[in-house]
């Protein structure tokens, strides 16, 4: 179908076209007129993300996004629709309860049922850039619609409250026994400490291994010095028994100075006596004799000066074992009260554990309390809903306008099947296509109106085109 004949159609059906147009939107304004007006109240709320004043806890971004999706299906819920009844108290209105009786003939629950009418009329928008959630409520009365408007924003607000206060009490009273678990844990491990200590008579700043570690510290370094002077008195000790003469003790000694003395001067004068008187002279003999004696006291007072060295090896050895024998009791002192203070140390441990359990239980508890006590929320009112001042709904120029639209669609589509079911000759191309012949010419109208209305119309003269000859072409 060209547009040409479409423009035919259009002027052959244009009564049709413009009754069923004005048929729609005529329908359409009516029906906008006569229905019953309706008004929606809106209210604002916002929801803060500021961190907790109590747990220090701030919403992500992420967070936030199903935080504000978990606001709107709150609004929505039944908790909140039934305590929007509760507060209004139109469960006890009896008005409200015959048309409860009328719609459910007496069954099920009246608040579940109102529940249901006021979730129907109820529209929750959040704002996409902000944490505004905007509450609406569509009903005849505009007092009405403002009234549940806000009761559903107090009930909302209400809802909060008790979802973050319900938890807080559990876990406070949760918190509350497992720190009473925590503190027998406690006192139970001082007690064991308390025991521990008493019986190994260890306290808790007790210096006593400090005061033994010094003391074994100090018999090592006496153990190292007489070992010094073991060592160096064994030596000389055995170094006197061949050379004992040389020794510094005998050296130094005055008796075997004073011995040596008298021993060289008698053995000069034996040299003198010998020379002048003869070997066998009484003198000489006398003064051999002086010698030998003078020589078995040096030989008799040398050991004594020497035998002092022996005396001290022995000495020393004996300190020396004298003091291992000390050290290795203070080394099993020291062992021992090392061992203790590690028993002990672990029992601390115990008890500081037990401690920071409690501590963290005692603070989680304190938390818990304060929000189960707490009467604020995160939500707050920005705006409450006013009573409208023009309903909401039926929008007569926006359906006018959808009519129009409408209307004009539906006189195309009936203009368009009536012409398919009565078909008609409009024009030339029309009469083409229903003959399937060619067209060969258009006679012109007339210039004098004469004869039947029929014969003043254009003629078309169509007929069949000779077939071409085969021998000619």
């Amino acid at each position: 179908m060209t547009f040409t004949q479409f423009l035919s159609i259009l002027r052959a059906r244009w009564k049709l076209s413009a009754l069923v147009f004005a048929l729609t939107v005529l329908t359409a304004v009516v029906v906008s007129l006569v229905l019953p007006k309706k008004y929606t109240a809106t209210a604002s709320v916002v929801v803060d993300a500021k961190p907790d004043p109590i747990t220090g806890m701030m919403l992500a971004g992420v967070a936030n996004m199903a935080m504000m999706a978990t606001q709107v299906d709150i609004i929505t819920s039944d908790r909140v629709a039934r305590r929007v009844i509760r507060n209004l108290k139109l469960d006890q209105n009896p008005q409200v309860r015959e048309q409860w009786q009328e719609a459910t003939d007496g069954e099920g629950n009246i608040e579940d049922w109102l529940g249901g009418v006021f979730q129907k009329q109820l529209d929750v928008k959040p704002s996409r850039e902000s944490n505004v959630i905007n509450i609406g409520y569509q009903a005849p009365d505009p007092q009405f619609a403002a009234g549940v408007a806000n009761a559903f924003v107090q009930a909302y607000i209400d809802t909060a409250i008790e979802l973050r206060v319900d938890p807080a009490r559990r876990y406070s009273g949760f918190f509350d026994d497992r720190s009473k678990e925590a503190r027998e844990a406690v006192e139970a491990a001082q007690a064991r400490l308390s025991e521990y200590q008493q019986t190994s008579g260890i306290i808790g700043n007790d210096e006593r291994l400090d005061v033994e570690t010094q003391r074994l510290n100090e018999l090592n370094s006496q153990l190292v010095m007489l070992q010094s002077l073991a060592a160096e008195s064994n030596s000389r000790s055995a170094q006197s028994v061949g050379s004992g003469d040389r020794m510094s003790e005998a050296l130094n000694n005055p008796v075997v100075s004073s011995i040596k003395l008298e021993l060289s001067r008698a053995e000069a004068n034996l040299q003198e006596l010998n020379t002048r008187l003869g070997a066998n002279h009484p003198q000489v003999v006398q003064a051999r004799a002086n010698i030998t004696e003078l020589r078995s006291r040096l030989e008799v007072e040398t050991k004594r000066a020497v035998g002092s060295t022996t005396v001290n090896a022995n000495v020393n050895a004996a300190r020396v074992a004298d003091v291992r024998a000390q050290l290795e009791a203070q080394r099993a002192k020291v062992l021992k009260l090392k061992g203790g203070r590690d028993e002990m140390s672990v029992l601390q441990r115990d008890v500081d554990n037990a401690q920071k359990t409690y501590d963290a239980l005692v603070g989680r508890m304190n938390q818990s309390n304060l929000e189960s006590q707490t009467q604020q929320s995160n939500v707050n009112v920005l705006s409450a809903a006013s009573p409208p001042l023009l309903p909401s709904s039926p929008k007569v120029l926006l359906n006018t306008i959808v009519a129009i639209f409408l209307g004009g669609l539906l006189a195309l589509g009936t203009a368009l099947v009536r012409e398919m079911m009565d078909r008609r000759v409009r024009g030339p191309q029309d009469l083409v296509e229903a003959l399937g012949l060619p067209m060969l010419g258009v006679m012109p109208k007339p210039a004098v109106k004469s004869g039947p209305p029929s014969l003043m119309a254009q003629r078309v003269i169509s007929g069949r085109l000779p077939a071409p000859d085969k021998k000619q072409g």
